[in-house]
C-alpha cells in the first residue's frame, strides 16, 4: 500500500484545486444554491464533464478517463473543500453503473459529455417500509415511487432499483420537489408509470455502493479540511482579553479534537480507495468503516466550526452553515451512518 500519493494523482489534486477554487468559489455557489431551481449552471457542468471528471471512472475505451477510486476521492475531496453545488457525484456513480451495466453506450457518451445528466433512484431507509413497496416492474413498465431522488428535476434518464435489478427510465417525470436543509441539493419523490430497460440484477450495485461510500466519506474529509481551516484561521484572529481566542486552552484541545478527526478520516478513505482499485478481501469492510467514520467525524468538526465562531457561527452570511449543512446530507446518504456499520459487521463476519 502507498502512503502518498502518485505524481500523477499529486497533479490531479493540484489542478482540481486550482480549478474549483478559481471557477466554483462560494460566492458563485451561493447563487447558484438560492436562485438556481436546478442548483447547478448549465455551462458550469458542461466544463465538469469536458475535464473529465463525470467520465473519471469510466474505460477510456467508453469515453471516460479510465482512472480508479483514489483519483476520484481527490476529486470528491476538493468538491467538498468549496461546497460544490450539482450532481456531480450522482453523475459519476451513475456513469459507473451505466459501463459496467454495458448496453448503453450512446447514454453513457451523452453523460461524459456533459450534455444529459443521469442520476440514480434508491430506496431510501426512511422509507423501506412504505405501504407500496418501492417500485415493481410488470409487463415493462415500471411503477411506483421513488424518495430524496437527486436531481430528478433535471435527470434526462434514471437508474431506479426495484426488487429484481436496476432499471433504466427516461423523463420526463412526474416529479415532486422535496426540499432539506442543504441549498445544494435538489432532491425529489418520483412517481413512476415509465417503460423501464433492466439493466442487471442487484449485484451490479455491489461495486457502485462502494464506490459511493467512498465518493461520499472523500466528500465529508474536504468539507471537515475546509471548515477546520476557517476555524483555525478565525480563532488565530477574533482576540479576547489581549489575546487570540485560538491561545486557550480550552479551544486548543477542541481543535486538537478536529484535527484528529479530520487526519484519521483521511486515512480511512484513501486505505478503503486502494482497496477497491485493489480488489483487496477488506475492501467491504474499509469501504463502510470509512464512511460510517466520516459521517460520524464531519458532523462533529463542522458543528464545532459553528461553535467556535461564537455569535457569528450561526449567521447566513457567514460560510460555515453550508459546510454543516452538506455534511448532515452526506453523513445520511449514499448509505447512512446506521448502514454502513451494519454493512461493516457483516463484512467483519458478525
Amino acid at each position: 500500500m502507498r502512503f502518498e500519493l502518485s505524481e500523477d494523482q499529486a497533479l490531479l489534486r493540484s489542478s482540481t484545486r486550482d480549478y474549483f477554487t478559481k471557477d466554483a468559489p462560494l460566492e458563485r455557489s451561493r447563487r447558484i444554491m438560492e436562485h438556481d431551481e436546478r442548483g447547478f449552471e448549465a455551462p458550469q457542468w458542461r466544463q465538469l464533464a469536458d475535464m473529465g471528471y463525470v467520465g473519471l471512472t469510466v474505460p477510456a475505451d467508453k469515453g471516460g478517463q479510465g482512472l480508479g477510486s483514489v483519483e476520484l476521492a481527490i476529486v470528491c475531496e476538493e468538491a467538498g473543500r468549496v461546497c460544490l453545488p450539482g450532481p456531480l457525484l450522482d453523475a459519476v456513480l451513475a456513469a459507473d453503473l451505466l459501463a459496467h451495466a454495458g448496453g448503453h453506450d450512446a447514454l453513457l457518451a451523452d453523460l461524459c459529455a456533459g450534455t444529459k445528466v443521469v442520476t440514480i433512484a434508491r430506496h431510501d431507509a426512511l422509507f423501506a417500509g412504505a405501504p407500496d413497496g418501492g417500485p415493481r416492474v410488470e409487463g415493462g413498465t415500471l411503477r411506483g415511487r421513488k424518495h430524496f431522488v437527486p436531481f430528478a428535476a433535471s435527470a434526462d434518464a434514471l437508474l431506479v432499483t426495484a426488487a429484481d435489478g436496476v432499471h433504466l427510465v427516461t423523463g420526463p417525470y412526474d416529479v415532486t420537489p422535496t426540499p432539506t436543509i442543504d441549498l445544494a441539493q435538489r432532491f425529489a419523490t418520483v412517481a413512476f408509470e415509465h417503460p423501464a430497460k433492466r439493466l442487471g440484477g442487484a449485484e451490479l450495485l455491489e461495486r457502485t455502493d462502494r464506490l459511493a461510500a467512498i465518493s461520499a466519506a472523500a466528500t465529508l474529509l474536504g468539507l471537515m479540511t475546509r471548515s477546520l481551516e476557517m476555524t483555525l484561521e478565525y480563532v488565530n484572529t477574533r482576540s479576547a482579553f489581549q489575546r487570540p481566542i485560538g491561545a486557550f486552552q480550552a479551544l486548543q484541545h477542541r481543535l486538537a479534537d478536529m484535527l484528529l478527526r479530520t487526519e484519521s478520516t483521511r486515512s480511512a478513505v484513501y486505505r478503503a480507495a486502494w482497496c477497491l482499485d485493489a480488489n483487496d478481501p477488506e475492501a467491504a469492510l474499509a469501504c463502510a468503516i470509512a464512511k460510517a467514520y466520516a459521517g460520524d467525524s464531519a458532523r462533529l468538526v463542522c458543528g464545532e466550526t459553528i461553535q467556535m465562531h461564537g455569535g457569528i457561527g450561526f449567521t447566513w452570511e457567514l460560510d460555515a452553515h453550508l459546510f454543516f449543512k452538506r455534511a448532515k446530507t452526506f453523513e445520511q446518504f449514499y448509505g447512512s451512518t446506521e448502514d454502513q456499520l451494519e454493512r461493516a459487521l457483516a463484512a467483519a463476519g458478525y
